[in-house]
């Protein structure tokens, strides 16, 4: 079970850096019928209007009276104890998370379960991206080969409109930009999840996650991949009431129909700030959590020795808000040489550190014009190092992280990780070296 505590915190001034959120905003897996083990992985975070930010800057913006706790009262555990009379401008959280993993061999059906906050918790997880390619490329804009034209709506990619009530549930729309993603074997679609609704259907009340060999059948919420650069405009406006997340569009009396009318296609382009280069030998997934979903990281964006892709970046003034709060994208960085079939689902850490348990994670996000994008590493959930190097190439501060596992931030050790603002119109690139 994921318990999610939030206590605010205030800051005098404009804070100019992220941490990305640990891991993913996942909700307990719970097997019904069957015997099932659990680890509990506690993880602290700190997050500006949705942005999160580095433990340190925090706790040095604590020390200096940048910040104060709201209410006076610093959360248990914090790095500080003092309270602040400095003026409210920007809102931020204190988020303490506690993640069970169950396991089980039993093909029943997976029930999602979430405790209720203390107050608010801000999940920083949402983006898509595409299976890799075989041939190397350079994108430095969201861009999708259409697919091709089919359905009585003469569908013509993933700038098409998506026609609500045409397509069969048991049909996939790769027609209208979603990308089938074969390998989790519930369809082509990246998460399929079976709501119980209150009486009033004003809240969800519990989540039913498929697993292999399941459907999108009725009721079910249907989520998806979209091309590289691109997000997913569909999740519902009734959510969790326990702080669960519901994502992708519905099977309704039989046919798929959307679930956020506020976008006409199911594909929409992320800001353009952040690409990944691959210079390494081996292919290198980067798997991104289906949020709002099921909030697994079974989003792949795997990248070719010698290639570049662009990764999908939320605009926090528009997209999903959770509990009326901005959310960002969160990836996790995998060791090379392992593909989508293995490093884009949710599993344990053995034989390899892949999927939830890769070394490193990346948050990324963009709000009020202003890109930010972190590396840290996947701490407590894993305590393997990544083989190889980041960096962060075309922005003004240094920001690294090297196989010895220590990340520099401006030329000084950052064991934490370290975070990068890009400016809206300019571009970055994080380099895999």
């Amino acid at each position: 079970m994921k318990l999610s505590a939030t206590i605010a915190i205030a800051a005098a001034g404009t804070l100019a850096a992220a941490q990305g959120h640990r891991h993913a905003h996942h909700h307990a897996h719970k097997r019904d019928t069957v015997a099932t083990s659990t680890v509990d992985e506690v993880v602290t975070v700190y997050q500006l209007d949705g942005t999160p930010v580095p433990v340190a800057d925090v706790c040095q913006g604590i020390k200096n009276g940048e910040y104060k706790w709201a209410d006076g009262n610093a959360p248990s555990g914090a790095c500080a104890t003092s309270t602040s009379t400095s003026p409210t401008v920007k809102a931020a959280e204190f988020i303490q998370t506690s993640t069970s993993v169950s396991t089980s061999t039993s093909s029943s059906s997976i029930v999602t379960t979430s405790a209720v906050p203390t107050t608010s918790a801000t999940p920083t997880t949402s983006s898509t991206s595409t299976t890799p390619t075989t041939t190397p490329a350079t994108s430095t804009t969201p861009s999708a080969t259409p697919a091709p034209t089919s359905g009585s709506g003469g569908a013509t990619g993933v700038d098409a409109p998506f026609p609500d009530g045409e397509l069969d549930c048991d049909t996939f729309p790769s027609q209208y930009g979603a990308v089938p993603l074969d390998y989790h074997n519930i369809g082509g679609w990246s998460g399929i999840q079976y709501p119980t609704f209150n009486s009033l259907a004003t809240l969800v009340e519990n989540i039913v996650t498929a697993v292999q060999g399941q459907s999108c059948t009725e009721g079910a919420f249907c989520s998806y991949q979209c091309p590289e650069g691109y997000l997913k405009s569909q999740w519902p406006s009734t959510q969790g009431a326990t702080g669960q997340s519901v994502g992708g569009i519905r099977c309704s009396n039989g046919k798929l129909v959307r679930t956020n009318t506020n976008y006409d296609t199911l594909c929409i382009p992320g800001v353009p700030a952040l690409s990944v280069k691959n210079t390494l030998s081996e292919m290198v997934c980067l798997c991104r959590t289906d949020y709002p979903g099921t909030e697994s990281e079974t989003l792949p964006s795997c990248v070719n020795p010698g290639q570049t892709i662009q990764l999908a970046n939320p605009d926090g003034n528009s997209y999903y808000e959770w509990e009326g709060k901005s959310t960002s994208a969160q990836y996790y960085i995998n060791p090379a040489g392992f593909d989508e079939t293995q490093a884009c689902i949710w599993g344990s850490p053995d034989p390899n550190p892949i999927g939830n348990f890769a070394p490193m994670n990346l948050g990324l996000g963009y709000k009020n014009g202003v890109t930010f994008a972190s590396i840290f590493p996947n701490k407590p959930t894993t305590s393997e190092i990544l083989q190889y190097n980041v960096r962060y190439d075309g922005v003004s501060t240094e920001c690294a992280w090297d196989s010895n596992a220590k990340a520099y931030k401006g030329g000084a050790s950052a064991d934490g990780g370290c975070t990068v603002s890009i400016p809206e119109g300019s571009s970055a690139t994080l380099v895999l070296y």
